[in-house]
C-alpha cells in the first residue's frame, strides 16, 4: 500500500501585515516520513510548523492536514491527531507536573495512570508533585514531551525540541519521533543544527521563507 499523504501544501504563503514569512511553499508529508526541517533562526520554521498544526491560516495557496483544508472550520476535528512542541510549553503554571499530565490525560479519555506512565517515561515521575514554576527549563521540556505521548498523535511537530535538553532527553526526542513513524504517522523536527535528527528520512531546507528538499 502506498503511503498516505498527511500534509499537502501547494503554493502556500503566510504574511504578517506587509511582511512575507513563507513564500510559495509546496510540501507533501507522507505516513512514515521523519522530516528534518533545517533553517537558520528567523527563516520561518516556527511559522511553517504552526501552519501544519492548523494554528495559522495561509495568506495564499491551499493545503490540507490530515484531510482537513487549512483555514476551514474542519481543522478543529483533526487537531487531536496533531502534537506540537514549541518554544513555549503547553503546561499550566500553578499546577504540578502530575496535575498537568492528568489534565491532558483526562481530555484524551485516559486514566490517571497514563499520566504517571508518561512522566516515568521521560524520567520525571519523582518530580510529579513539583509545580511548573519551580521546574527547570529542561524539566519543562521533558514534561512537554510526556504530554505528547498521551494522545498518540498521528503527526508530531517538534520546534527546536533539542534545545536545553541533556543527552538522555535528546534520545527521548528521537524515540518519540521514531515511535510515531513506526505506527504509520509522521514527524517533522525543526532545527538550525544539521547534526541533529541523523535518522531523518527526508530533509527540507527553509531559507527566507522558501522550502526546498535536500537530496
Amino acid at each position: 500500500m502506498s503511503p498516505q499523504n498527511l500534509v499537502e501544501l501547494a503554493g502556500v504563503a503566510v504574511r504578517r501585515g506587509a511582511t512575507p514569512i513563507l513564500r510559495d511553499v509546496d510540501v507533501v508529508i507522507r505516513s512514515g516520513d521523519l522530516v528534518r526541517l533545517l533553517g537558520p533562526n528567523g527563516s520561518g520554521k516556527t511559522t511553517l510548523l504552526r501552519l501544519i498544526a492548523t494554528l495559522t491560516s495561509p495568506s495564499a495557496g491551499t493545503g490540507t492536514v490530515l484531510g482537513a483544508p487549512l483555514g476551514s472550520a474542519t481543522v478543529g476535528a483533526v487537531r487531536p491527531g496533531i502534537g506540537l512542541v514549541g518554544h513555549q510549553t503547553g503546561l499550566r503554571a500553578g499546577l504540578t507536573l502530575g496535575e498537568n499530565l492528568r489534565f491532558v490525560a483526562g481530555l484524551a479519555g485516559l486514566p490517571n495512570q497514563a499520566a504517571e506512565t508518561a512522566l516515568q517515561r521521560v524520567g520525571l515521575h519523582g518530580a510529579r508533585h513539583r509545580r511548573v514554576e519551580h521546574c527547570s527549563n529542561g524539566m519543562l521540556r521533558r514534561a512537554d514531551l510526556a504530554r505528547l505521548t498521551l494522545g498518540e498523535p498521528t503527526l508530531i511537530l517538534l520546534d527546536e525540541a533539542h534545545v536545553g535538553l541533556d543527552t538522555d532527553a535528546v534520545a527521548l526526542v528521537a524515540d518519540l519521533a521514531s515511535g510515531v513513524v513506526a505506527r504509520g504517522g509522521a514527524a517533522v523536527v525543526a532545527t538550525h543544527d544539521a547534526s541533529t535528527v541523523d535518522n531523518a528520512t527526508r530533509t527540507l531546507m527553509l531559507i527566507d521563507g522558501s522550502v526546498r528538499e535536500r537530496s
